[in-house]
């Protein structure tokens, strides 16, 4: 059975992982997390969760002292969409073989050239680049302009369509003239295109991949089971030695952004946050020290082991564990491939999400604002920055939870360390006696 799962997913993670789209993706989402996750620091600030925090503070500043901090907020989540389509076609360029930075320049170009530049302001409507759109509701747009402005850019130039210049002249001249051409070929077809959309009911292409494709995603994201579905996906890659964070986040992370990004909106604008799940429900309520939500399997080897192997491993990946890496336990127990361990792999995650789900569900504990925690985050300190006293008090009970559900599991495996370490001892032992009987003539 286990040699049949493997035959099947090994070759199907390969291919996911090698995949140019999705790889383009992960990679430019990379240029706007550290800058998101800057501005939510400021934005963490302002909101901090404890009660009389913003009050306190108005007293020595002013009531209007959290605009200050919204500033570097509003410079990062609300132009979210832009980073994202430069970072997408910075990487596709790399993975289509042409110049990167041009692939990053000309995807930036093709998606504001089909935007709509009309805002409303006191009831008129006025020219000027509509926040909504450079924001997490451009970013859906943003990934199919990308991928089809470099497709056209890197097609052209496959066919040599392109001005050469004479020997001598600067190579940023020359990179310059060549790109002009392919990127003029990718203009043109996204000015047809924009007019196209401009005849139809949508008026525009935001409009109409935001009403057919964006929407109906961002629901079937935004509901359990698609969340519970993805988590087992994510750790059948895992438990096969593949990075199921990278092959599943790949397809599912951008919707979560989205979806987080919709939250912050909300809480800034003092409205009802409308999303359970999103980006820092899965980082901060489905794991705890990585996949597996190892961290409560660190703590039962610790407590509840007596193998030397275990408890040592345990001791050297506990520090890591709490900050989320967990490659040492998946490799080193090992959870590799290994039977015994892939019940409570899967099934400690799967519960943990459908705890929290219900917990924020009932109104029991507060949902996630969208303020990106970084994923290191130690638990406690992280669910208490996102929601809370209530979400720290839930992670502390899930990872109780979870060390009773991996504490027969381990056990097991400890015995049968327990047993090999025993028998390696009394061959050690008999290695180490000397009798005269053993001695013969022969052997010199």
């Amino acid at each position: 059975m286990l040699s049949k799962l493997e035959s099947v997913l090994m070759p199907l993670a390969e291919k996911i992982g090698r995949n140019k789209y999705l790889i383009a993706i992960r990679d430019g989402f990379l240029l706007s997390m550290p800058l998101l996750i800057v501005g939510s620091f400021f934005l963490l600030i302002a909101n901090f969760p404890i009660p009389g925090w913003t009050e306190f503070w108005a007293r020595f500043f002013g009531e209007n002292w959290a605009s200050y901090f919204a500033k570097p907020t509003d410079a990062t989540f609300s132009i979210m969409a832009i980073l994202a389509v430069i970072g997408i076609g910075y990487s596709f360029a790399g993975q289509m073989n042409v110049d990167k930075l041009f692939g990053a320049g000309i995807s930036l170009v093709c998606w504001f050239l089909i935007m709509p530049y009309e805002i409303m302001f006191q009831d008129a409507v006025v020219t000027g680049i509509p926040l909504g759109w450079v924001g997490s509701k451009g970013i859906f747009v943003g990934i199919i302009v990308a991928f089809a402005a470099v497709h056209i850019y890197a097609w052209v130039n496959s066919k040599g369509w392109v001005i050469k210049m004479p020997d001598g002249v600067p190579p940023t001249v020359e990179k310059s003239f060549a790109a002009l051409i392919p990127a003029g070929m990718a203009v043109l077809a996204f000015f047809v295109l924009n007019i196209v959309f401009a005849m139809t009911p949508y008026g525009n292409a935001f409009n109409f991949v935001f009403t057919i494709l964006q929407t109906p995603l961002l629901k079937l994201g935004n509901t359990l089971p698609a969340m519970v579905i993805a988590y087992i996906f994510l750790h059948f890659f895992w438990f096969f030695g593949v990075n199921g964070g990278s092959v599943v986040g790949a397809v599912f992370n951008p919707i979560l952004q989205t979806l987080s990004a919709e939250n912050l909106a909300a809480m800034q604008a003092g409205e009802a946050i409308p999303n359970i799940i999103c980006q820092q429900f899965q980082d901060l309520f489905a794991t705890f020290g990585g996949a597996g939500s190892t961290l409560s399997l660190l703590i039962a080897m610790l407590m509840f082991c007596r193998s030397k192997r275990i408890k040592e491993l345990g001791k050297l990946a506990l520090i890591p564990g709490v900050f989320g890496i967990n490659e040492p336990i998946i490799f080193g127990l090992p959870i590799l491939l290994n039977p015994m361990m892939l019940i409570p792999f899967m099934l400690v995650p799967t519960i943990n999400i459908v705890i929290s789900y219900f917990c924020m569900s009932l109104g029991l504990v507060p949902l996630c604002s969208g303020v990106a925690i970084p994923w290191t985050m130690p638990v406690v300190l992280s669910g208490f920055l996102a929601t809370g006293w209530q979400g720290a008090v839930l992670q502390l009970l899930l990872l109780i939870l979870g060390v009773f559900i991996y504490m027969p599991f381990i056990k097991m495996m400890d015995k049968q360390y327990l047993v090999d370490e025993t028998n390696k001892s009394d061959d050690a032992d008999d290695d180490d006696d000397l009798s005269l009987d053993d001695l013969s003539f022969d052997d010199l």
